[in-house]
């Protein structure tokens, strides 16, 4: 890795990981919109689109970090701006994070919800020594066998 020793390297370098940015926030933006909508199969698309934004991200952050003293001088107000778009980033991730976060947990409601009414119609309906009718045993429980194709 190239230390970064001008002024105009360090700027060009800083525009690039501010357009990584903006890329992988724009494909980001994208995907918390489709999954909000519940179109997670084209939501899952962009996965590979977002893994190699974050990868290209991830080695021009680290050659910015190794640099960091020089760019602060060298080029003070792309850092303010490169720190500004992060913070834009920061958002459009905690958006993702609760939309997914949302869908996981929703999904996981239905299909819990799923599994017990499963349960139930296989358990026998007779009754226990209270006189009320007794609950499936969760011992005896058959597995829900799940689809991961979307």
């Amino acid at each position: 890795m190239t230390e970064i020793a001008t002024s105009a390297e360090a700027e060009a370098a800083i525009a690039q990981v501010a357009g990584l940015i903006d890329k992988l926030s724009g494909v980001i933006a994208e995907e918390t919109a489709l999954v909000h909508a519940g179109n997670v199969r084209k939501a899952t698309a962009l996965g590979s689109v977002k893994n190699d934004l974050a990868a290209q991200l991830f080695t021009r952050a680290e050659r910015l970090r190794a640099d960091a003293k020089f760019l602060l001088r060298a080029a003070p107000a792309a850092v303010a701006a490169l720190n500004r778009g992060q913070e834009a980033f920061r958002a459009v991730l905690q958006k993702n994070m609760i939309v997914l976060a949302t869908s996981h947990a929703v999904s996981e409601g239905i299909v819990r919800r799923l599994s017990g009414d499963l349960a139930r119609k296989a358990a026998p309906q007779v009754y226990g020594a209270t006189g009320r009718t007794t609950g499936p045993n969760p011992k005896h429980g058959k597995p829900l066998a799940i689809s991961k194709v979307l």
